[in-house]
């Protein structure tokens, strides 16, 4: 299995490049991220970061401090902004009672620190990892609906494979890299956008074919 997916990973980087993800002009913006873009496209949480970024609430004490409603109102690009804005507010809150800032809380051992994320509202695996790969820089990989939608129909994995046992295939044969599990998953949901779509996918045109 080891060579297959690099060589998928190989094939993916020769068509697309670097992707140069995740966007974030810190870990704070990242983690930020991670929460707002849930059951939404990217632009419309740059809207909701662009927003934060220009009242200078991109921080955990701005952020700790703001009005649940005012965080809401910021947000409200992003969709489902009031429970976004409690899962925000009860994620920054989290941090700065139990570990006073940021870099604390990342400098966690990294399965103590995906424990704690999993046991905070709205926290689920996809946005715990994203957290802790990009955000704090830990080695797990991310999957998505794009990950299993793509390896399922190349054979790698069941149709009905679980989170648990796609990101196991993932981390079980490919090096411990955080930039290696940040590009491959970067690539993978290019991919899944413009060729492996759920309805009318490009199959005839897609880099991978063959795999």
């Amino acid at each position: 299995m080891p060579a297959p997916l690099l060589d998928i990973y190989q094939a993916l980087l020769d068509a697309f490049g670097p992707q140069h993800w995740w966007p974030g002009e810190s870990p704070f913006e990242v983690m930020v991220g991670a929460v707002l873009a849930q059951n939404t496209a990217w632009t419309n949480v740059s809207r909701a970061i662009a927003n934060l970024r220009d009242e200078g609430l991109l921080s955990l004490p701005a952020m700790a401090a703001l009005p649940l409603e005012e965080l809401a109102r910021r947000i409200r690009p992003s969709g489902y902004f009031n429970q976004k804005a409690l899962r925000l507010k009860h994620l920054v809150l989290h941090v700065e009672r139990h570990h006073t800032d940021l870099e604390t809380f990342f400098n966690q051992e990294a399965g103590a620190l995906r424990e704690e994320l999993l046991g905070l509202k709205g926290i689920g695996p996809e946005t715990a990892d994203s957290i802790l790969l990009y955000a704090a820089a830990k080695p797990i990989f991310v999957v998505d609906a794009y990950t299993h939608r793509i390896l399922s129909r190349h054979h790698l994995v069941a149709e009905e494979a679980d989170y648990h046992a796609i990101q196991e295939l993932f981390m079980d044969n490919l090096p411990e890299a955080v930039p290696l599990y940040n590009e491959y998953h970067a690539l993978l949901v290019r991919l899944g956008k413009e060729y492996c779509k759920k309805s009318n996918p490009r199959c005839d045109e897609c880099p991978i074919q063959g795999f």
